[in-house]
């Protein structure tokens, strides 16, 4: 009985690199010929040894035409060669084949020509290279012989393969997983790998792996693992696999360690941030997890996360040591809207002004019908892992076809967030804002110009649903969110009235290039009548994102001089097919329709349809859009042409 004994990491190196078994014809040495033999240059030369191509006739070159230039061009016709390979329909895996075309030299070089030497050569290789692979496969026997004969005009060179039986593993042990704190059963289960498995070196790495996070994740801190070993029987066909597991003691959560000083945060906002906490059960997977957290903050250019021992051997500590980040961002935007105008914002920001995470942001807007500056501060993982604190005060001019307003304003909410690293299911926000603006709109019935200055008090808040697949893209699932906001309103006398607002989207794939998508929004204000509650305050309909092909704002009831007034309650709904083109560009066709009614709920009446076509430039941060539409039952008044630019898909 003969046998081997090979270790497992890697494909290659679990191919165990045995001495490749290949029949590749031989060339029988010619005698040179005699010094004293004259060489007549128009006479046939030998055949190619082994190949069974014989060397052009040069004799019968055309009249006018050099001898040695036809002599070239025939060699060069007749050498090129194209290559196949039998004997392994049903055997190995795709990956297997993938693998040989990636190496592959015949196939690297297959269209070119070549003489004999050269085609030794490469088939030696490919063989060598077939072999190996089979053998990762399970397929020990292996062999391949080669040959090459002429078919069609070229040289074909064939690989002919003989798996030989598939060895299979005729035990399975991993020694010492018995210790592992009544934990041995979860880690046989994730290993996976059991008696009669085919000895496939993919197989074992993927098993090896799956250990190794299993260890980690049962609560096994400082578990070693070692390699997989390998003994391969050919007189049986069959190898045996042992693997060494010394899991140690399990482990719980003890305290997050940080070495001073501590440019960034410290250990209890690390806490905060992590999903775990003291006492609970060691996985290694959470560490995983707060390494990207961390990274995610902006605040640290390098982290480094592990366990370490904490003196109690029932606990682990976390050291975490992090490199600070450039702190402070300069960011700018350019956009434009049909009925916004060009708008040109700009932001500083320091993300670590107040520690920790505490970030101020100085905003301005410079646009035509927009100008705005403020003040924000955001404090980051507010206590807990993705919620935020604000508090803005921001001072802006606005010019809209329905109003002119001048608006001081002071707001503050905690909400829960979600971001393309952790897009979440549920988010929700809590808020108050406090407003005085001073606003220039008309009387509906005369058309006559007034001015009015409203005090506000707004509790908003919203709960969305996001069963979507990709925040900034998504291509299948849905998405459903609630805005509701009491307010009380001071102009003259107080009254009250709430503003809600519901909004649906769903997202389908046709194939693999086609994605249909559907928007369907719904709004409502009670409480007090259109008049009574601030223009700048009202529902308004039209716009990029709202309905395509219409001016911002535009939809709805007008006064005398043909702008819009706004209303108590609108309805709308979006429809589109997002075709991948070519590359990273796409096609978006549209259609919307949606209107704004004075009553308190939406009459489904009288809707404004727009469509259009829009294009997509799929970047790494998501889809810039452009969008270009037109009215179908456009209002007096109502551009033909309505273009749109922004970042990310319109819903």
């Amino acid at each position: 009985m003969s046998a081997f004994v090979r270790r497992h990491s890697v494909w290659a190196a679990a191919s165990l690199a045995l001495t490749p078994l290949s029949a590749v014809a031989q060339e029988t040495p010619q005698p040179p010929p005699a010094a004293q033999d004259a060489l007549d240059p128009t006479s046939p030369m030998a055949p190619l040894p082994d190949l069974g191509v014989e060397w052009p006739d040069l004799s019968k070159a055309p009249a006018g035409q050099d001898v040695v230039s036809q002599e070239r061009a025939e060699v060069a016709t007749e050498i090129r060669y194209d290559y196949r390979i039998t004997g392994i329909d049903g055997v190995g895996s795709p990956l297997m084949r993938q693998r040989f075309d990636a190496g592959s030299t015949l196939r690297a070089n297959r269209g070119e020509p070549a003489n004999a030497a050269q085609l030794d050569r490469r088939a030696r290789e490919d063989a060598e290279l077939l072999t190996t692979l089979l053998r990762s496969e399970g397929y020990y026997d292996a062999q391949i012989a080669t040959r090459v004969e002429p078919q069609a005009g070229k040289l074909i060179v064939t690989l002919e393969a003989e798996p030989g039986p598939l060895y299979r593993l005729s035990d399975v042990t991993l020694a010492g997983v018995e210790r592992a704190d009544g934990k041995a059963g979860a880690l046989t289960k994730a290993f996976g790998l059991e008696k009669d498995a085919p000895v496939n070196s993919d197989a074992i790495a993927a098993a090896d792996a799956r250990l190794r996070t299993a260890v980690g994740e049962e609560g096994f801190a400082f578990a070693k693992v070692g390699e997989p070993e390998i003994v391969v029987d050919h007189a049986t066909q069959t190898a045996t696999l042992v693997q060494n597991v010394e899991p140690g003691t399990l482990r719980r959560f003890g305290k997050i360690v940080m070495p001073e000083p501590r440019p960034v945060f410290g250990p209890k906002h690390v806490q905060d941030i992590a999903r775990f906490k003291p006492g609970q059960e060691y996985d290694a997977s959470a560490l995983d997890d707060l390494r990207r957290a961390l990274v995610q903050t902006g605040l640290v250019s390098t982290v480094k996360v592990e366990p370490v021992e904490s003196g109690d051997p029932s606990t682990v500590d976390v050291a975490v040591n992090v490199e600070p980040a450039p702190p402070r961002t300069i960011a700018g935007e350019l956009g434009y809207g049909t009925g916004e105008g060009a708008r040109a914002e700009v932001s500083w920001t320091h993300r670590n002004f107040f520690r920790p995470e505490g970030a101020i942001t100085l905003r301005g807007v410079l646009g035509t019908r927009e100008q705005l500056g403020s003040i924000v501060f955001r404090r980051n993982n507010f206590h807990e892992r993705d919620r935020i604190l604000t508090a803005q005060l921001t001072a802006a001019h606005l010019e809209r076809d329905a109003y002119e307003a001048d608006t001081l304003s002071l707001m503050g909410s905690i909400e829960r967030q979600t971001n393309i690293f952790f897009q979440k299911a549920w988010v929700w926000s809590l808020g108050a804002e406090l407003v005085a603006s001073d606003e220039r709109d008309v009387i509906v019935s005369t058309g006559q110009p007034r001015r009015r200055t409203y005090f506000i008090g707004a509790l908003p808040s919203n709960l969305t649903y996001d069963g979507s697949d990709d925040l900034l893209n998504p291509t299948r699932g849905f998405r459903l969110g609630a805005r509701i906001s009491p307010e009380l309103s001071l102009v003259g006398k107080a009254f009250g009235y709430a503003r809600i607002q519901l909004d649906g989207s769903m997202y389908q794939p046709v194939n693999d290039r086609v994605v249909v998508a559907g928007r369907v929004r719904l709004g409502t204000i009670g409480g007090a009548p259109r008049d009574a509650v601030a223009p700048s305050r009202r529902f308004y309909a039209g716009g990029g994102a709202s309905v395509r092909g219409y001016g911002y704002q535009s939809i709805g009831p007008r006064d005398p001089n043909n702008d819009p007034i706004g209303g108590r309650s609108l309805a709308e709904f979006s429809l589109e097919a997002r075709v991948k083109a070519f590359g990273n560009f796409g096609v978006v066709p549209f259609f919307d329709g949606g209107n704004i009614y004075t009553s308190a709920l939406p009459k489904f009446s009288g809707f404004r349809y727009g469509a259009g076509v829009g294009v997509r430039y799929y970047s790494n941060f998501g889809p810039i859009r452009v969008d270009v539409g037109t009215p179908i039952n456009p209002q007096p008044g109502d551009a033909r042409i309505a273009v749109y630019v922004s970042l990310g898909q319109a819903f």
